[in-house]
């Protein structure tokens, strides 16, 4: 549907201009302007310049919808919290007509997603960690030990003096021990100084060193290139140099100049490029998802994830808004992991307020395990998505974000109920 009108309207009235007053403006009828900004009428491209001068605005604002990721993110946001309620029919006004509070509102939505999954990480560690466990084990042990001796002495019966003595021994060596434990455990639950070193897991603060320069690492390109400083934290480091690791091995068999030459000749297809490359085609896709902007070639998302579903790399694109809290499983990327080694390639739809349609191939690879050939193999499958400018056919794949804002009921996947199911 086209929302050219609607635009219209919202920004006639951000201005304060009344209808008939920009009507005669532009030289049209009121009841005419009226039935564009109602969708009732179509509006000319010279009709569109003549309102946008008069109201002061860029062109662009009325001829461009809001930006289709952008509102599946606000959409997101919105299902996250169902017992607020959210005027969905409106979102793309709201992206188009405030795009500072549309930004801060998702980056706001990121954010509590990221501070809920460290918690629950916290939780985890609460739970299950046996180092806390045993230092909460040695507390409780000292306590009891000296409220026992306590006792004692405090019983109605007389102690001896010999007694005596080792008890109160037994009571300092106790406090010791409790003292001792106490402060280890403390030290181990002491929240750090730097609190923003440490508000992203290594995980996250490794993606978003990627996500700076695209996912593109010019320093493992051209040796003449200035090496990043590591990260400080260690384990965003170890993340960093394993993730540096392939991206060298992929640039040794698959060298840029050459590399871009043959995917233009291909249009970027990654599996005649295999083919012609004679390269595996996990690697020719990392590859495709990792040249710089400047290569001239269309960007393409990158989505990694292990045989139990969880992410393990994700790269954004142009149409690809995905995130690690995303789990429809109808994406290629899920489909590959009961077929290792052959390439799923599916066209797929995914549902918005204006619906998308991307290209993917995926592809899982099955490594041998270290612990011999009698553990399960690693399996790790990675998916490339390319943004297709044709609408969604018959047979496009219909696919969503989650279940919860998804609102195709038919769906065989379906694992819960759409919230809002009525609004969406």
């Amino acid at each position: 549907m086209d929302r050219t009108g609607d635009r219209i309207r919202a920004r006639r009235m951000d201005a304060g201009v009344a209808q008939r007053d920009l009507a005669a403006a532009v030289d049209i009828s009121a009841s005419y302007l009226n039935l564009i900004e109602h969708g009732k009428r179509p509006v000319g491209g010279q009709l569109l310049r003549r309102i946008a001068a008069t109201l002061g605005i860029d062109l662009a604002l009325l001829e461009r919808p809001a930006d289709p990721s952008l509102i599946d993110r606000l959409l997101a946001a919105s299902a996250r919290l169902p017992q607020v309620p959210t005027e969905v029919a409106q979102v793309e006004d709201l992206a188009a007509r405030f795009p500072g509070w549309t930004g801060l509102i998702t980056a706001q939505a990121q954010e509590i997603m990221s501070l809920d999954d460290r918690l629950q990480m916290l939780n985890d560690r609460l739970t299950y960690d046996p180092d806390l466990a045993k230092a909460l084990h040695g507390v409780i042990t000292a306590v009891t030990a000296i409220q026992s001796t306590a006792t004692i002495l405090t019983g109605d019966g007389p102690v001896d003096a010999d007694w005596q003595a080792r008890f109160h021994a037994n009571i300092r060596d106790d406090a010791g021990k409790l003292a001792a434990t106490s402060r280890a455990l403390v030290a181990y639950l002491d929240a750090p100084d730097d609190l923003e070193r440490t508000r992203l897991s290594p995980l996250e603060a490794r993606d978003a060193i990627l996500n700076a320069s695209g996912y593109h690492r010019p320093h493992l390109e051209d040796p003449a290139q200035l090496e990043p400083e590591p990260p400080a934290r260690q384990g965003v480091a170890d993340l960093l140099a394993r993730y540096d690791e392939v991206y060298a091995a992929d640039v040794a068999a698959l060298p840029i100049a050459s590399f871009v030459t043959a995917a233009r000749a291909l249009d970027c297809d990654p599996v005649g490029l295999a083919a012609r490359l004679g390269q595996p085609l996990d690697r020719v896709m990392r590859r495709l998802a990792s040249l710089p902007a400047k290569a001239g070639l269309p960007d393409h998302g990158l989505m990694q994830v292990t045989a139990s579903g969880a992410v393990l790399l994700l790269k954004q694109a142009a149409g690809f808004d995905m995130t690690r809290g995303s789990d429809c499983a109808l994406w290629p990327v899920y489909t590959a992991l009961g077929q290792a080694g052959r390439c799923v390639t599916a066209r797929v739809a995914v549902h918005g307020q204006n619906d998308r349609h991307l290209q993917c191939h995926a592809v899982a690879v099955a490594a041998p395990n270290p612990l011999g050939p009698h553990a399960p193999p690693v399996m790790t499958s990675t998916m490339l998505v390319r943004s297709l400018p044709e609408p969604p056919d018959p047979l496009s794949l219909p696919v969503g974000l989650a279940c919860r804002m998804c609102p195709r009921d038919d769906c065989a996947a379906r694992r819960e109920p759409a919230v809002p199911a009525t609004q969406l």
